[in-house]
């Protein structure tokens, strides 16, 4: 026993000396963490400020890569991970290829799997794309069309549930889903959450797709015809 207490004792003693090597200090942490965060905003990948700090915001930038790449979309930055986004060839985040199987033809094709949409044109074209946050509970995979569905209308510019808004609302499957923009609270205007949550699933919708401000308004522009609308 006395000789356990010596050796307790002695560690002490040389950490307080500094002869034992001491773990990663914050501010070594800190600045691993602000490297990561800088190259995710250089894949476009939106991690927010290179702070430092490890948030919901910087996870979500690493779950949008990780989604990019097809790993697990963890948010945690495994060895696996840390190698693909320090890569040469790493891509960005918000440029990505249509799902194999997606149909043709002018169409909208929505990935649940990736949290992302995709507006094609009669070519086969992308004409744009962006993060999305849905509901896996309630829209299910398979092959829907924008139109009236149980007598509601199609398009509603400035639709309304309850106590927000939901601007450039467009109908696509029954009875009330639909695409449109992040929920807006009518006593505010503010949105119900940020945008960098989009393309992920720390969000989570009541049905709908729920969209960025300039992602709902290209929807909507897109849909003044009938548009077939793809759930892979």
């Amino acid at each position: 026993m006395q000789v356990l207490r010596t050796l307790v004792i002695g560690v002490v003693a040389a950490a307080l000396l500094g002869l034992v090597a001491p773990g990663p200090s914050y501010a070594a942490r800190s600045h691993g963490v602000a490297t990561l965060q800088k190259r995710l905003n250089a894949l476009h990948c939106d991690a927010g400020p290179a702070d430092g700090r490890w948030g919901d915001h910087t996870r979500s930038a690493l779950i949008r890569f990780q989604s990019r790449v097809g790993l697990r979309q963890t948010g945690k930055v495994g060895a696996r991970t840390r190698k693909r986004v320090y890569a040469d060839d790493a891509p960005r985040c918000d440029v990505r290829r249509l799902p194999r199987g997606s149909g043709h033809g002018r169409r909208i094709v929505i990935s649940q799997h990736q949290n992302w949409v995709w507006l094609v044109g009669s070519k086969g074209q992308v004409v744009a794309q962006g993060g999305m946050v849905d509901n896996t509970d309630v829209l299910k995979r398979g092959a829907y069309g924008v139109g009236s569905y149980c007598g509601r209308p199609t398009r509603v510019k400035l639709n309304q549930s309850g106590a927000v808004w939901m601007d450039d609302f467009v109908r696509f499957a029954p009875c009330g889903v639909g695409f449109h923009r992040i929920p807006r609270y009518k006593s505010t205007g503010k949105q119900m959450h940020a945008d960098w949550l989009l393309g992920t699933d720390l969000a989570r919708s009541h049905g709908c797709i729920r969209l960025s401000k300039r992602l709902s308004k290209r929807i909507w522009d897109f849909t003044t015809r009938p548009t077939p609308v793809r759930v892979v």
